[in-house]
């Protein structure tokens, strides 16, 4: 029996929670029912679901964080993370809090350019929230069966043939074979 390195062990006890969030984002989206969300309240769904997707939107490559289950991602996060659901929650009261100064209206019910002014508003310089949103929209859309095809990752795939590597490969880094 080979012992893994201490290293190798913890990196995969953190990984595994993520691991699990989109296996769970991705059973749910595949059951085709309706996900209820067992953190977010309704305002909040609605709002994370419009915020994620303006982080990620739908393109010609792939679908939405929302198409990718990253807000059925970020609500097994918060269940899981209970230190991280006042930053959210707040977060997402600060947001609705800034529209209705600047709008007088909750982030979701604000029209499209308005919203996207106040993303621009606070994502340079970044605010906190929007860091740890900006952030779980990644990782639940990069982690998700989506966003490893958008990514066009080809690893764990068997190579037929090995030439080497790239003769202008190995001058651009100063080797040689």
């Amino acid at each position: 029996m080979t012992l893994l390195p201490r290293r190798e062990f913890v990196a995969w006890l953190a990984a595994l929670p993520l691991a699990q969030a989109a296996s769970a984002a991705e059973r749910a989206l595949r059951s085709g029912a309706p996900y209820t969300p067992k953190f977010f309240n309704a305002h909040e769904w609605r709002t994370v679901r419009v915020l994620v997707d303006y982080i990620i939107p739908r393109d010609e490559r792939s679908g939405s964080a929302t198409d990718a289950g990253v807000p059925e991602f970020m609500d097994f996060i918060m269940t899981d993370r209970p230190s991280e659901r006042l930053a959210m929650r707040g977060g997402l009261h600060w947001l609705d809090n800034q529209c209705r100064d600047q709008f007088n209206a909750a982030f979701v019910d604000c029209t499209p350019a308005q919203q996207t002014s106040m993303l621009d508003h606070i994502s340079s310089p970044p605010a906190e929230f929007f860091l740890e949103l900006r952030d779980l929209t990644a990782t639940g859309f990069w982690t998700s069966k989506m966003g490893v095809a958008d990514l066009r990752y080809v690893g764990n795939t068997v190579v037929h043939e090995w030439n080497g590597c790239p003769e202008a490969a190995l001058a651009k880094l100063g080797v040689s074979y």
